[in-house]
């Protein structure tokens, strides 16, 4: 049996970097906080203490399939926080996070300390500064819908057209309807901030008026 003071630094290492990375999601307000990583981080840290525990007593080496249980046991955890929300799927991240915190407890509870560490540096990383590279490239997509008042909409699908072939992007769920003797041109597109402003800026440039809302994709 390991030591008890081992198993002891063990957890607390595990906790320690669960706590780390618990820390980022509450600054970026974000589900699954500092209790829950460290909660996520030190269980699967005792966990695979006990399945090589069980292994070394009863000296049958399946008793460590309690470790690959962990795999399956996170996916639950993880997949309760994924939601749809104005036609973007959420949560993944902090899923992701959820079930890499837990394989990082298990390196812990293995006694990996530096592949652990490693693993929590990269992980911070990717929350801190992957995010920051996102916003300052704009490269975050959303799915958008638009509405063009005109009073003869139906000829500005062309140039609509030509306007988001040249990002190549494609323009779904398109229609021109009448309304109050004019014409109301809909469609939605999936685009990224970046290209949200090209678009935006070549609409004000025509002098139409317009409306955008994020929009609710159809997975049927």
């Amino acid at each position: 049996m390991l030591p008890l003071s081992t198993i002891v630094y063990r957890l607390l290492w595990a906790a320690f970097l669960g706590s780390l990375v618990g820390i980022e999601r509450i600054r970026s307000k974000r589900p699954a906080g500092m209790r829950t990583s460290l909660f996520v981080s030190m269980a699967a840290a005792l966990f695979t203490i006990v399945s090589l525990e069980f292994a070394k007593r009863t000296g049958d080496p399946a008793t460590t399939r309690i470790a690959s249980n962990i795999v399956q046991g996170i996916g639950f955890l993880g997949a309760g926080v994924i939601l749809r929300d104005k036609g973007s799927v959420v949560g993944l991240t902090t899923a992701a996070t959820i079930f890499l915190t837990a394989a990082m407890g298990m390196a812990a509870g293995t006694g990996l300390y530096k592949v652990s560490g490693i693993v929590c540096l990269i992980m911070l990383f990717a929350l801190v500064a992957l995010v920051r590279i996102e916003k300052v490239f704009k490269l975050r997509s959303q799915y958008m819908l638009f509405r063009i008042k005109a009073d003869n909409a139906a000829s500005l699908v062309p140039e609509i057209h030509q306007l988001f072939g040249e990002m190549e992007l494609t323009i779904e769920n398109l229609s021109v309807s009448p309304v109050d003797g004019k014409q109301i041109l809909q469609f939605t597109a999936d685009l990224s901030q970046r290209q949200e402003e090209k678009v935006t800026a070549k609409l004000c440039e025509l002098g139409l008026t317009y409306e955008m809302h994020p929009a609710e994709r159809s997975f049927a």
